[in-house]
């Protein structure tokens, strides 16, 4: 019996190990491959372009420019974002964006990872409403944040959707609470209170002046 305890819990740190360390080295391997994809041709394109600049290795191949991928992957994020304000962009970006929404088992994928992103920045982002949220007991207070006002969709009246962060991770729980239990954060900054959930309430607050 206490062998499977041990390996029961062993297995459960596992899981939360994988759960942390999962997500991170997902983000890197997608980024050092998009960086290396890009420096892998963009010498070629550089010597076929300017053949004065980008010369030639022992082998007959165009040298690499260390760096040169991540620069020209950030200016190309940046360029986009300066000209998606535009008015023919920005009806282009709607156009794709719709047929991406409906393209089976591309939207999944499209409107999750978009909705994810567009919580954290932009004109749509959620988590901007930090809350103090009642769940497990009337005396029991956690950092929350209102992402939806109304739940009728769901048949719950005078309810919200409230999301809790889970300190040291990058995960969270959803819940559906009345709107009296819940109490909105004015005294401080939501990215103060996102903060200060996530590092299990290490980290200090500074008073707003």
């Amino acid at each position: 019996m206490k062998t499977r305890q041990i390996l029961r819990r062993l297995f459960k740190v596992f899981l939360q190990g994988l759960i942390i360390l999962a997500p991170i080295a997902i983000t890197i391997f997608a980024v050092t491959s998009l960086f290396s994809w890009i420096d892998g041709i963009l010498p070629n394109l550089m010597h076929t372009l300017f053949p004065n600049w980008v010369k030639l290795d022992e082998y007959g191949s165009p040298k690499r420019i260390p760096g040169l991928g991540f620069i020209v992957v950030v200016v190309i994020v940046m360029l986009v974002g300066y000209v998606s304000s535009s008015f023919i962009v920005s009806r282009l970006v709607e156009l794709f964006d719709k047929i991406l929404e409906k393209t089976p088992g591309i939207k999944i994928i499209y409107s999750t990872v978009k909705d994810f992103f567009e919580a954290f920045a932009g004109n749509k982002r959620k988590f901007d409403r930090a809350v103090l949220v009642s769940i497990e007991a009337p005396d029991i207070w956690k950092i929350g944040f209102i992402t939806q006002d109304e739940l009728k969709q769901f048949g719950l009246r005078d309810y919200v959707s409230v999301y809790v962060p889970q300190s040291y991770a990058f995960a969270g729980n959803l819940y559906f609470v009345e709107k009296d239990r819940v109490r909105v954060l004015t005294d401080i900054s939501s990215a103060d209170a996102m903060k200060f959930a996530i590092s299990g309430g290490v980290t200090e607050i500074e008073e707003e002046k």
